[in-house]
């Protein structure tokens, strides 16, 4: 076997077959770290745009003949859906589709930004620059390459889609009664050509908020190649700096979007 390995290669490998074996769990995340979930689950409670068709999900299991147990099922999604990635292509002519966002845009310092107090007072806030601005304040200027996900306390009421969204209705009727908080397109604009971020997210069903008729933040992001990241759950138990956010989308050809898994890592 050691004659097919490149010299390159020898080293890593003569390593893994020499190792000692400890069981038969997968290695983990490094030692200092634990992980937080930020990925609401996908099943018949996922919240979607009132217009898009529900996650539906069909599971085939039991004993097969020869003695052992098979499960296998099938899936159906629209791309804008429970925790998921927005692409630039999805409100940008030419924006990048999910599967060309380079993934060390994915990957990156967190920077929670904490509007639950203006959010609490009025479920259509629109976070401001000055948010991102008083940010900066208390933990300096927002990393080159961060993951800023916005903490708008509506994470709390997923997946009651009334309490969350304003309306649990479906169908187009229903867009006019979303009522959520969102991220100003001026903020927007400042985010994306004032700082070099990676990605930005949020813990509500779209980067724009609730009663939005032009959808002006996901353009001003998407004409920069700025993705989005909608739905995220539990910021709640981040900290405003320090973790890692690590944001890995189903890799779609051409999609406008995608489901999401996203987690961070922290001291």
């Amino acid at each position: 076997m050691t004659r097919l390995l490149s010299r390159r290669a020898a080293p890593a490998a003569l390593l893994l077959l020499t190792a000692p074996v400890s069981g038969c769990a997968p290695p983990g995340p490094p030692a200092h770290s634990r992980v937080v979930d930020l990925t609401h689950p996908y099943d018949e409670t996922t919240i979607y745009w009132p217009t898009q068709p529900l996650f539906e999900h069909t599971l085939t299991e039991g004993q097969a003949d020869a003695g052992f147990w098979y499960a296998s099922g099938t899936f159906a999604a629209a791309e804008h859906g429970g925790t998921h990635v927005d692409a630039p292509s999805h409100f940008w002519r030419g924006g990048s589709p999910v599967d060309a966002i380079a993934p060390e845009r994915l990957i990156g310092p967190g920077a929670v930004v904490d509007v639950t107090a203006s959010c609490r007072d009025d479920r259509d806030y629109r976070v401001t620059v000055e948010d991102f601005q008083r940010w900066e304040r208390r933990h300096g200027r927002i990393p080159r390459g961060a993951i800023v996900l916005l903490r708008t306390g509506f994470g709390a009421f997923y997946p009651d889609r009334e309490r969350y969204m304003g309306t649990a209705a479906r169908g187009p009727e229903a867009v006019a009664d979303l009522h959520f908080p969102g991220l100003h397109p001026d903020a927007a604009r400042w985010i994306a050509n004032e700082r070099a971020i990676g990605a930005i997210g949020l813990d509500t069903p779209s980067i724009d908020h609730g009663p939005s008729a032009d959808f002006a933040a996901h353009v001003a992001l998407f004409e920069r190649d700025v993705p989005a990241f909608e739905n995220v759950a539990n910021l709640d138990l981040l900290p405003e700096t320090g973790a890692t956010i690590v944001a890995l989308p189903m890799k779609i050809r051409d999609g406008s979007g995608a489901p999401l898994r996203i987690v961070a890592l922290l001291p």
